[in-house]
């Protein structure tokens, strides 16, 4: 097929497809699936090798977000049946990361519910930072706290963390209909904070929301004038109690040439597959990994993933391996002008910057896990959600290893909360994380 030919040769080079191109491929038929990913996973194996970077969430605070976003389970109003406490303590939230870091993870991505931090929120973040690179050497942290006020990515960035994480989420032109309490420009501008103080830049999307393949292209064309170091793709878990319960538009299918788009794009960036990729790739999930080169290990914000060991047999079975903490993320080239930025912002903070949160972190491709505050503790006043999923992030919450199989897609306009497995275990309870 010409088109992946063209498509290829781009992307080798690092050159921008047209927009034509970018939405052709979200065009391709099932029967040229396969040539599809293979195609983009030449591309893949060009900048990331055989290489999955692993990233865990870890979830400081928990619900009552004062934000409207329509995809999250934390949002003002959301009816969702989540978990909801306040901050973690730090040596809670290093214990918690400790789990992550166990299981492979050379990333922890940490996320608070919230329009934004206050200066007070920033400083206790800073200590849990600390705490989690005292106890766990050589680990990368990623932040996903909302929008930043002026100073604070600087402050984050003295504290010692790697990255940011804040999600785009959708086109310019359509997110006043996922978001009315905030702007794109907004979300845009914290982004914008985060790489001018020398913080590595996450930013992503959500899929399943409603949106046209131009939404899609739009923002990740976004994303890349951007110049984030990683793009948390998040699949849209439709959260009974929210207002997007209704919204299952995606199958595994649509799910893989999403990735493959976003990988043609953006060719030597990382590409997380994150919050929704159990409940919406399923069976097909290995095939994902021959697009993108990073995953979330075990749980989310507010839902199960499958189990961690599952993952790294999945890594294994489909002829991958795991990124160590000593290796390089990014391409030389990337992670050559990442070190010149942040020497440019003096020598605070870690020197590895190459990636950032994302699944679901919605704000980080939104999602995580471990202990802490009792189950159900009340949440502190203006607490808030920040995530997409993580898959920036932010990110939406993806499904349990223990879920119902779905032998077919689920039709439009239902609900299939048989499908969400809230999390219950991990961050903010006395059981142990799905690491």
């Amino acid at each position: 097929m010409d088109l992946l030919n063209t498509l290829v040769d781009k992307g080798l080079r690092r050159e921008l497809p047209t927009r034509e191109e970018a939405l052709a491929v979200l065009a391709t038929s099932d029967d040229e699936l396969l040539d599809v990913v293979a195609a983009a996973g030449k591309v893949r194996r060009r900048w990331f090798g055989r290489r999955v970077k692993l990233n865990y969430l870890v979830n400081l605070k928990s619900g009552l977000c004062p934000e409207d976003c329509s995809y999250c389970s934390q949002r003002l109003g959301s009816k969702a049946d989540i978990l909801k406490y306040t901050w973690l303590k730090p040596d809670e939230a290093s214990q918690a990361a400790a789990a992550g870091v166990a299981g492979g993870a050379k990333r922890v991505c940490l996320v608070a519910s919230g329009r934004g931090p206050t200066d007070r929120d920033v400083e206790r973040v800073g200590k849990t930072i600390e705490a989690i690179k005292e106890q766990n050497e050589g680990i990368e942290v990623c932040a996903c706290l909302g929008l930043l006020s002026d100073g604070q990515a600087e402050r984050l960035k003295a504290a010692g963390a790697d990255a940011y994480n804040h999600n785009l989420n959708t086109s310019e032109s359509t997110y006043g209909q996922i978001t009315k309490t905030h702007t794109y420009a907004d979300r845009v501008d914290t982004v914008q904070k985060a790489h001018a103080a020398g913080l590595s830049a996450c930013s992503g999307l959500i899929a399943g929301m409603g949106e046209t393949d131009e939404d899609l292209v739009d923002v990740v064309y976004s994303l890349r004038e951007l110049d984030t170091d990683s793009v948390p793709v998040n699949f849209l878990i439709p959260f009974e109690g929210t207002p997007l319960a209704k919204e299952w538009n995606l199958t595994p299918q649509r799910c893989l040439r999403i990735l493959a788009m976003v990988r043609f794009v953006c060719p030597d960036v990382e590409v997380r597959i994150a919050g929704g990729r159990e409940v919406h790739l399923r069976s097909m999930q290995p095939l994902a990994l021959h697009l993108a080169n990073s995953i979330f290990l075990g749980d989310y914000l507010t839902s199960e993933g499958q189990a961690g060991q599952a993952d790294l047999d999945m890594i294994a079975d489909a002829g991958f391996e795991v990124e160590g903490a000593g290796t390089q993320t990014l391409p030389a080239h990337r992670a050559d002008a990442a070190a010149a930025a942040a020497a440019a912002h003096g020598p605070c903070g870690s020197a590895a910057a190459d990636a950032g949160c994302g699944s679901a972190c919605g704000g980080c491709s939104g999602h995580a896990h471990e202990p802490a505050a009792e189950a159900g503790a009340a949440v502190e006043a203006g607490g808030a959600v920040e995530a997409g999923g993580s898959v920036e992030s932010g990110a939406e919450p993806a499904v349990g290893a223990e879920a119902e199989p779905v032998l077919a897609q689920a039709p439009a306009g239902e609900l299939r909360s048989d499908l969400v497995t809230v999390r219950r275990r991990g961050a903010g309870t006395d059981l142990a994380p799905n690491a």
